[in-house]
């Protein structure tokens, strides 16, 4: 076994705690595409980037520490409702908080950098000989695109503007066409759209006649629980629910890094309901076992904050990263594990490799390109908001980033190689 396949295979198992066989859900989802193999193995970049094998430019080191994604990719960006499930103004932000710690900026800017290439070799391969394909040309505008849209926030900072404030709604999405059609799925499925008893978040997972609340029977992705089970979880976590409890499941098989991580979803609404007309009254809870971020296990002296429970940690940095938090958000221990508490949006909707590096309006009309410069504005956002006691972050970005955007966009494509040959190993490995 090479050097490489032995920091891979340990990485790997070393998250995960279980070999590298075919029969585990989460390898034969990352065995799909290079795309995909990165999304589940953060723990990788990670390790790579402490050994140098991913070059980081020495102008980045300078860079203030702030509250990071820790595992920043293309499809860890959507729409959401502000507010969790309590609200209904829909806005694109990162989506995604569980490797998220304080951390170094410049993490979060090369691992979007990376999979902006890793997006279209995923789509290469699920392309027809007739599709458009964003090319590599267009990769590279769309990383210098991401990057700019990203320094165009801080600088509205240094001009005086309250860019904290400010989130990447309606009127800030207006000249980004390639989301206009997701943006409008979300604001149908919002409290008060035309799709909300149909299409929600809510509405696709329960069933809702007349005056009972219950979840679908849905095998492929909702376990019935046994009784006891069933009590000890609602015996918990009551007390972190803002009404009564209809139902509780097991989620099977959610997500691609954490598809292997228990969590369990609560039907929340009126003990007293009445019918269609209390449904928006109710949501859904997820309860999800919480592991370490991703980025402390290779830096771990980085900031005291880093020590807290990593349900704890989570919750921290996703109420400063987002101007308006979710209003259920909490963290319980039980059965001496760490359990985050959380809304499941009414409105959720993500952006998957297809949506944005695949047909005519990505490839041939700026859509990726488009999607790269709002992510990068949206990432500013979070990252700003990590200290709204000075501008220091944003001057500091300011006068490093520009510097380095060749050699950010050199280390990225350098290392999307990389992962394409491990995930090529992955795939190997679970042949055979």
């Amino acid at each position: 076994m090479s050097s490489r396949a032995e920091l891979v295979t340990r990485e790997l198992t070393r998250i995960d705690g279980v070999k590298i066989t075919k029969e585990e859900a989460k390898y034969q989802k990352m065995a799909l595409s290079p795309f995909v193999f990165y999304r589940g193995s953060a723990q990788l970049f990670y390790a790579d980037i402490a050994s140098g094998t991913l070059l980081i430019p020495n102008a980045l080191k300078n860079l203030p520490l702030t509250c990071v994604m820790g595992d920043c990719h293309a499809s860890n960006f959507g729409f959401l409702t502000e507010e969790g499930s309590h609200g209904g103004r829909v806005i694109f932000s990162p989506n995604d908080f569980d490797d998220a710690c304080i951390g170094r900026p410049e993490w979060d800017l090369l691992r979007f950098s990376i999979s902006l290439a890793l997006t279209t070799q995923h789509c290469r391969l699920e392309a027809d000989a007739t599709d458009e394909v964003v090319t590599q040309s267009q990769v590279e505008q769309g990383i210098e695109s991401f990057l700019k849209g990203y320094l165009s926030i801080c600088e509205l900072g240094l001009n005086g503007q309250e860019h904290r404030h400010m989130a990447m709604d309606r009127s800030a999405l207006e000249n980004f066409s390639i989301l206009s059609k997701p943006f409008k799925k979300a604001q149908r499925r919002a409290i008060g759209g035309e799709q909300f008893h149909l299409k929600s978040t809510l509405a696709k997972a329960i069933k809702f006649e007349g005056t009972s609340l219950s979840f679908k029977d849905l095998e492929d992705k909702f376990l019935p629980l046994d009784d006891a089970l069933y009590q000890e979880l609602a015996d918990t976590f009551a007390p972190y629910m803002d009404d009564y409890i209809w139902d509780i499941v097991a989620r099977k098989n959610a997500g691609t890094g954490s598809v292997n991580m228990s969590r369990y979803y609560f039907l929340i609404g009126p003990k007293g309901y009445k019918g269609l007309e209390d449904l928006a009254l109710c949501h859904l809870v997820e309860v999800k076992k919480q592991r370490e971020a991703a980025p402390i296990y290779f830096f771990p002296g980085l900031s005291p904050n880093n020590r807290l429970n990593p349900a704890h940690l989570t919750i921290m940095c996703q109420r400063k990263m987002q101007r308006y938090p979710d209003l259920v958000l909490d963290e319980v221990e039980w059965q001496n594990e760490h359990w985050l508490i959380r809304s499941r949006h009414h409105a959720k909707v993500g952006i998957d490799p297809e949506d944005i590096a695949l047909g005519k309006k990505a490839a041939l009309k700026g859509g990726f390109v488009d999607y790269a410069v709002a992510c990068g504005k949206a990432l500013a956002l979070a990252h700003c908001r990590s200290d709204k006691r000075s501008l220091a972050f944003e001057e500091s970005v300011v006068l490093s980033l520009p510097t380095c955007i060749d050699e950010i966009k050199l280390s990225s494509l350098a290392y999307a190689k990389q992962v394409t040959e491990d995930w090529l190993w992955l795939k190997d490995q679970i042949r055979t």
